[in-house]
């Protein structure tokens, strides 16, 4: 069982050892849950250069020297960013892991003048969405051509 207290949030590059590997169990997991599977070269993949200080940010959650979860934060200029790759492993649900790498996103959002906060996310994961709503973001009209999601919302700051 893991220890609430040992997780720490780190900001890391998301080309960075453990943000890859977050990413891949997160694409694995939508391959898994979504009933025509997922291929990230069909969805709009953010350049990792969009994540990373001046434009976005990439959180990763540690314990034990292992990753259990990650969230980017993709800055889009004009005040607006989007919320990218929000995952945590099956282990570490629960936690409120979710819910602190979201404000973390927030917190960097502001740091980084960022006014308008967009994500999308498919209802084959409802639990995201319940913590999304849960955490003030708003549902809104679709704001993107990718195939995957099918639920868009926003949050302001």
């Amino acid at each position: 069982m893991i220890d609430p207290n040992s997780v720490t949030l780190i900001q890391c590059d998301p080309r960075d050892d453990a943000a890859v590997w977050c990413l891949g169990q997160y694409y694995a997991e939508l391959e898994r849950r979504f009933d025509r599977g997922f291929d990230v070269n069909l969805s709009r993949d953010p350049e990792a250069s969009d994540m990373i200080h001046p434009k976005g940010a990439f959180f990763v959650a540690m314990s034990d020297g292992g990753a259990l979860g990650c969230v980017g934060l993709k800055g889009w200029g004009d005040g607006q960013a989007e919320i990218k790759r929000l995952w945590v492993s099956e282990a570490a649900r629960g936690l409120g892991l979710a819910t602190r790498l979201m404000g973390f996103c927030d917190t960097a959002a502001r740091d980084l003048g960022i006014k308008v906060l967009r994500l999308d996310t498919n209802s084959a994961l409802p639990e995201a969405a319940r913590l999304y709503e849960k955490l003030g973001w708003v549902e809104i009209e679709r704001f993107n051509d990718d195939p995957y999601p099918d639920l868009f919302f926003e949050k302001r700051l």
